[in-house]
C-alpha cells in the first residue's frame, strides 16, 4: 500500500483584488497561501479551516475546492495538496511561527518572491479548465 500525506492550501480573497499570503520561512521558502497537514480523523475542509486559523488568525468558511497538487516524495510517499479558495472570512491577520502573513494584490504575485511552482499553482486556483498540478519524474504537468 502506498503511504500518502494529505495537506491543504487556501487562497483567501478580499473581493478587492487582494489575497492573503504567508512568507514561509521553513523548508518551502517564499510567499504562498496558508495551509498545512490534515490530521488523523479530520475532514479536508476542517483541516483547511484549522490551518488558516493557526497560521493567519482568520476564521474562514465557504471553502471551494479548486483542485489538487500531487507528487512523490523522496521517500516514495504520495503527497497531495487540496487547493481551496474563499472570500468569506472574519478576524484580523496575525502572523505565526510559520511566517509573516499579509494582504497583497493578486496581480502582483507573479512579480513577488513566491515559493517554487507558485505560478502553476495559481493556474489551478484561477482557471476552471485546470484541476491538477502533478509532478512526474521532475516534469510539471498542469491538467
Amino acid at each position: 500500500m502506498e503511504k500518502t500525506i494529505l495537506t491543504n492550501m487556501v487562497m483567501i480573497e478580499d473581493g478587492k483584488g487582494n489575497v492573503v499570503v504567508q512568507d514561509r520561512i521553513k523548508t518551502w521558502k517564499g510567499l504562498a497561501f496558508p495551509g498545512g497537514k490534515v490530521e488523523k480523523g479530520e475532514s479536508f475542509v476542517e483541516s483547511a479551516i484549522r490551518e488558516v486559523k493557526e497560521e493567519t488568525g482568520l476564521e474562514v468558511s465557504s471553502l471551494q475546492l479548486c483542485g489538487v497538487k500531487q507528487f512523490q516524495t523522496e521517500l516514495d510517499e504520495r503527497y497531495i495538496v487540496f487547493l481551496y479558495k474563499t472570500d468569506v472570512y472574519k478576524g484580523t491577520l496575525v502572523s505565526s511561527d510559520e511566517g509573516e502573513v499579509k494582504w497583497i494584490p493578486l496581480n502582483q504575485l507573479k512579480k513577488a518572491d513566491t515559493v517554487e511552482d507558485f505560478d502553476q499553482l495559481l493556474e489551478v486556483f484561477q482557471k476552471h479548465s485546470v484541476s491538477e498540478l502533478y509532478y512526474e519524474q521532475n516534469q510539471v504537468n498542469v491538467l
